[in-house]
């Protein structure tokens, strides 16, 4: 397991649970570092004071808030660590809520926490049970880094992770990013939802959920390594222009069907809604009044005729 980040307990009530926090996630992302290319020496961030103009190491560097532009208020590792918080060693569940009702903008990187020691063995199973029984999860605050921050506590297998969450004020709203009102019809929907049937599946193993990128890298790296040509670039798909919206998705249920082996019939999805089209019928013209009786029922027949199943 990675190191541990923070230590410290779930308050739960008068209940107690010593815990240690490690990283839930790992990154397997390729990393480059920055090189001169005249010689390929290494090119590294060096830290200068700007007052003395010279490199300060590590132990002469400080934290600060700029007050003014000429007042620099200094703040030390020491003064953030003893803040007058009651969650600064602490993991304070304040409310359990179901997890439909969180907004998952709001929801950040994922922690295990690991029991601290053998003491914390049974109140951090009472905490996994029930948890797991009410089907919920907890909502709490904490403090590292120098700021209180909120959290939601919930069970993955028979571990607690401890998501960080964003503040509410910390969500931007979203509605100048909207496109301009539209009508969408029944019918549309109808063939979005017949779309995504074809797309539904239980779980996300497979190709499709490769890192095809850091893999394609790797590739290169090992072609230059070994001097050899590198792979070639693949064409880039030009995204098509959507000029009849169901006929693209009439369009897009077929390729869905066919990149699973599926044809016509095969899968248990609904079959498309053709677009309804208009007819006028021509009435002789001495027989005006039943001309409009007709067509007035026709209209009628048209509202009431089912969708396709």
């Amino acid at each position: 397991m990675p190191r541990t980040i923070w230590s410290g307990a779930i308050s739960f009530g008068l209940v107690t649970v010593p815990v240690n926090v490690v990283s839930a996630t790992e990154s397997h992302s390729i990393q480059f570092h920055q090189y001169h290319l005249e010689d390929m020496g290494r090119v590294r961030v060096r830290k200068f004071c700007e007052v003395e103009d010279r490199e300060v190491s590590s132990a002469e560097i400080g934290k600060g808030f700029q007050w003014t532009k000429d007042q620099v208020i200094p703040i030390s590792d020491e003064e953030l660590r003893d803040l007058p918080l009651p969650t600064a060693k602490a993991i304070e569940i304040d409310a359990f809520v179901p997890m439909e009702d969180i907004d998952p903008i709001r929801i950040g990187d994922g922690y295990y926490l690991q029991a601290g020691g053998a003491v914390a063995a049974k109140p951090y199973k009472l905490l996994v049970e029930a948890l797991r029984r009410s089907s919920k999860v907890a909502v709490a605050k904490y403090a590292w880094s120098g700021r209180e921050r909120l959290g939601l506590l919930r069970v993955h297998g028979d571990a607690l992770v401890l998501h960080a969450m964003h503040w509410d004020d910390e969500i931007r709203d979203p509605s100048e990013l909207l496109p301009p009102p539209v009508e969408v019809s029944d019918e549309e929907i109808e063939g979005a939802l017949a779309l995504m049937e074809t797309m539904s599946r239980e779980d996300l193993e497979g190709e499709e959920f490769q890192d095809t990128y850091t893999e394609a890298l790797a590739r290169i790296i090992e072609a230059k390594r070994e001097d050899r040509p590198l792979p070639e670039a693949l064409e880039p798909q030009e995204p098509a222009k959507v000029l009849d919206l169901m006929s693209a998705l009439q369009e897009s249920v077929a390729k869905a069907k066919a990149s699973r082996g599926e044809h016509e019939g095969e899968a248990d999805v609904h079959e498309m809604p053709a677009p309804k089209k208009k007819t006028t019928k021509k009435a002789p013209a001495k027989k005006t009044t039943t001309a409009k009786k007709t067509t007035a029922a026709a209209k009628k027949t048209a509202a009431r005729r089912p969708r396709s199943a």
